[in-house]
């Protein structure tokens, strides 16, 4: 079973990565939705384990989440992440049993009934981290297709190659301006649309850089595949791409009505 490194948590905390959006006068660093975007951005790209978004959002309203002294995690649909590793649930995690979890690094429990999912803030800090995926992958794709050679030659020099390394920029570049602005405008429906992109682009960014790779992209020499299987695992949340389509299509709808 993965076990969190409490010492991370805690160093986490001292640098006010949970208490980033707490006013100052209650100890937080006083910053927004924007800042936070591109710390879990961050997050994402080198694959920091943990309940980021639930200890994140309970900063403020749990005793310690702060600081990074508790570790908080929360129901979400169906599933909880890290519910044996956490001080404190929030939601009602009764009846949780464990799910074999294909990330190696996101222990997963399954509620009996799907609960409400969590709020359009912790959609857009997922985007952002899947934001961070898409643009690791993207730097990995590049730096193998430069490194391989093949036949003499980088296999970036080959059009198959170079064309799945443009289209996981692309994507990712695409992805980026979403979550960037939902960050600003704070819109659940520009939450929605950025939360698809991003998990568009991180999941098809990390299995056609696991095609750049070949079969090198699933040994445990590379980070590759873990992208992959953590991309996966978040696709999971708040309702999945269900939820976010839904919610851009009845803020669609109401705007041509």
């Amino acid at each position: 079973m993965s076990r969190l490194d409490r010492g991370l948590w805690r160093v986490l905390g001292d640098l006010g990565f949970f208490a980033l959006r707490l006013p100052e006068a209650d100890g937080g660093v006083g910053l927004g939705l924007p800042e936070a975007v591109l710390v879990f951005e961050e997050a994402g790209r080198v694959l920091l384990p943990g309940p980021l978004v639930a200890t994140h959002l309970a900063a403020g309203a749990v005793p310690g989440a702060a600081t990074g002294e508790t570790v908080v995690a929360a129901v979400d649909g169906g599933l909880v992440e890290w519910l044996a590793e956490a001080d404190v649930v929030r939601g009602d995690a009764t009846g949780a049993v464990p799910l074999r979890s294909l990330d190696p690094l996101t222990p997963l429990h399954r509620v009996p009934a799907e609960r409400p999912g969590p709020d359009p803030v912790a959609n857009l800090l997922t985007a952002a981290e899947q934001l961070g995926t898409a643009t690791r992958v993207c730097e990995l794709a590049a730096q193998h297709a430069r490194a391989r050679e093949q036949f003499g030659r980088p296999v970036g020099a080959f059009q198959a190659v170079a064309h799945l390394c443009a289209g996981i920029l692309v994507r990712a570049e695409t992805a980026r301006a979403a979550v960037y602005a939902a960050a600003v405008t704070a819109d659940p429906a520009d939450i929605a649309a950025a939360r698809l992109l991003a998990d568009e682009a991180a999941v098809r960014g990390a299995r056609d850089c696991l095609q750049v790779h070949g079969g090198m992209g699933f040994t445990w020499e590379s980070e590759v595949h873990l992208h992959l299987k953590r991309a996966w695992v978040r696709t999971q949340r708040a309702g999945g791409v269900t939820q976010s389509e839904e919610v851009l299509a009845a803020a669609l709808v109401s705007e041509t009505a």
